[in-house]
Parts: C-alpha cells; sequence; structure tokens
C-alpha cells in the first residue's frame, strides 16, 4: 500500500533530520533525548529507558558520556539518598538553546510553507490514525509467522 510506504518513508526522514540536528552540535540522537528529558527536571532514567524501550545500561552509559562531554551534572537527591538528580550544566543548557533554535530555523524552513487548511487536514489524520494504530495495537494478538506456518504443515 502507497500509504503506509509514505508513512514509513517520512519517520525515516524525521529521524535521519533529527539525527543530522543533533550532529549540528556534537550529539548522538539518544543525547539528545536524554538531554531534552533532564531538561524537564523530573527524569528518572530507568522510567526513561522503559518508556524508550532502551537498557537502564544504554541510558546510563549516555549520562555518563553527556557529563563527560560537562552537559550534565549528578548529584545525590536531598530527599532521598538512594536517588540521584540530574541537571544540564550551564553548557548543557546553552547547546540546548541552541539545538532549540536550529529546530526551530528548520520548523520555519518546512512547515511555514504550508498553508493553514493543509496544516489541519494533515493533523486530523494524524490523529485519526495514531487513534486507530493505538487501538489497533491494543486488540491485535501478536501471532508469529513460524507458528502459522506450523499450523499449517500439521493440518496438510
Amino acid at each position: 500500500m502507497h500509504a503506509i510506504s509514505a508513512l514509513q518513508s517520512l519517520a525515516e526522514v524525521f529521524l535521519r533530520r533529527r539525527e543530522q540536528l543533533a550532529a549540528t552540535v556534537g550529539l548522538s540522537d539518544s543525547q539528545w533525548a536524554v538531554l531534552e528529558e533532564i531538561s524537564t527536571e523530573h527524569f528518572m532514567p530507568s522510567l526513561f529507558a522503559r518508556r524508550r524501550e532502551s537498557s537502564a545500561a544504554g541510558v546510563s552509559r549516555t549520562i555518563r558520556q553527556l557529563t563527560d562531554k560537562g552537559l550534565v551534572s549528578v548529584s545525590v537527591s536531598q530527599e532521598d539518598a538512594r536517588q540521584r538528580d540530574y541537571s544540564l550544566t550551564e553548557a548543557g543548557q546553552l547547546l540546548m538553546a541552541r539545538l532549540r533554535a536550529h529546530r526551530e530555523h528548520a520548523i520555519a524552513e518546512v512547515w511555514t510553507t504550508f498553508g493553514t487548511d493543509e496544516l489541519q487536514r494533515f493533523n486530523a489524520f494524524s490523529q485519526e490514525l495514531i487513534t486507530r494504530l493505538e487501538a489497533y495495537s491494543l486488540t491485535a494478538e501478536p501471532t508469529s509467522l513460524a507458528t502459522e506456518h506450523e499450523g499449517e504443515s500439521n493440518h496438510g
């Protein structure tokens, strides 16, 4: 189906563009994602890893890289010594500001060329597609091609 192929291409282009934006400030996409999350001031590595379907070790490695670059500081929580508090350093805040400026420029260059009606139709379609895909993913039973083929060979 052409629509699915177009959606896959769009997702790939978005990811590639995000990687390019991160590279403009010397980051990987995963480092940018962690920095963004830390900037919300409610960063919990284990929850972040679960949400991103990543390993806790991978997130820890990324935090270490960001700390080594002087972009993130880690301290023992004042409220619970078993917890760590993560925050952007001044250099991290400046880098995020540069990154956001690059992203805003890209948005202005690409998205503002579309008319309001086009954007509203795209948004409505996207929201409906998201709703349908999420609903389907909750009700669909995962099947394996191997299981399906085994059933065919047993009956044939």
